[in-house]
C-alpha cells in the first residue's frame, strides 16, 4: 500500500479497530477482511507473528505497514504495547442475523441485558469464541462494536456473532435467564440450542426479558457474596453447557 496513512483517514470512519497485535492475529485467523494495518516497529510485529501465531505470519508481513511511532500514536485513541493497528470491515449486519437466526443451531447464544461496562462486554465476546458460542447479542445502548469492547475482546469479535438487538428481536430457543432467584444451574442440561441471557451489572434482567424467560437459574455462590462479575457468570454457564453436552468448536 502506498500511503498506509491516507487510507487509514479515508477508512477510519466507518471501520472496526484493531487494536493491538492479538486483535489483528485474530481477526485474520478468523477471516476478517483487513484493508490497512499499521505497525511502529516491523520488525518487532513480524517476530511477534514467528513466535505466537506463525499461522498468520505470512498475512501479516503483505498487510503490516510500518510507520513513526508518533504518527502511529496520532491514529489510535490510546496505543497498544504492541504499537500495531488496524481497521477491519464490519461483519454485515444481515449476516449475523442469519448465523443467530440459523437453525438448528450447535451452541447457545449469549445474551446481555442492558449491560454497562464496555470492558466487560469486550471479555464475554472473547468467552463466547472460545466456547465457539454461535454469537453475543447486547440489548439496551451499549455499542457492542465499540471499540474498546473490540479491544476487551482482542479481536474475537470476527469468531462469533455480534449485534445489538431489542428483546423482542432475540434468536428463537429456550430462554435461561441468571437470576439469583433461578433453580441451582448445576441440576439443568443446558441445550444447544439454549439462549443465555445475564443482567447488567447494576440492576440485573430487565422486566422485559424477564417476562420472556422460560427459566431462571442461579449460579452456585457462598451467602452473603453478593454477586459475580459478568464475564465470571457467562464464563460459569458456558462452561457448565460444554462439561453436560456441548463442546468449544473444533
Amino acid at each position: 500500500m502506498n500511503d498506509p496513512v491516507r487510507a487509514w483517514h479515508r477508512l477510519a470512519g466507518g471501520s472496526v479497530l484493531l487494536d493491538g497485535f492479538h486483535a489483528l492475529k485474530h481477526a485474520l485467523r478468523f477471516g476478517a477482511e483487513v484493508p490497512v494495518a499499521v505497525t511502529a516497529d516491523r520488525h518487532a510485529a513480524l517476530a511477534l507473528a514467528d513466535e505466537l501465531a506463525p499461522d498468520v505470519r505470512d498475512a501479516l508481513d503483505a498487510l503490516l505497514s510500518e510507520v513513526p511511532r508518533q504518527t502511529y500514536a496520532s491514529l489510535v485513541p490510546r496505543p497498544h504495547p504492541t504499537a500495531v493497528a488496524a481497521l477491519a470491515v464490519r461483519p454485515s449486519r444481515e449476516a449475523n442475523l442469519r448465523r443467530l437466526a440459523h437453525a438448528p443451531r450447535s451452541a447457545p447464544v449469549v445474551v446481555l441485558d442492558q449491560p454497562r461496562n464496555l470492558g466487560n462486554a469486550g471479555a464475554v465476546i472473547r468467552l463466547a469464541a472460545g466456547f465457539g458460542a454461535t454469537g453475543v447479542v447486547t440489548t439496551g445502548t451499549l455499542d457492542p462494536w465499540h471499540p474498546t469492547v473490540v479491544r476487551g475482546g482482542a479481536g474475537l469479535h470476527f469468531a462469533t456473532a455480534v449485534e445489538r438487538l431489542d428483546v423482542g428481536e432475540l434468536p428463537r430457543g429456550p430462554l435461561f435467564a441468571l437470576d439469583p432467584e433461578g433453580e441451582d444451574i448445576r441440576g439443568v442440561k443446558l441445550p444447544d440450542d439454549a439462549v443465555l441471557a445475564f443482567g447488567s451489572e447494576r440492576s440485573g434482567l430487565s422486566a422485559g426479558l424477564r417476562s420472556r424467560t422460560d427459566h431462571l437459574l442461579a449460579l452456585p455462590m457462598r451467602p452473603q457474596v453478593s454477586s459475580y462479575n459478568l464475564a465470571t457468570s457467562v464464563a460459569m454457564t458456558l462452561y457448565h453447557w460444554s462439561a453436560t453436552g456441548g463442546a468449544p468448536a473444533s
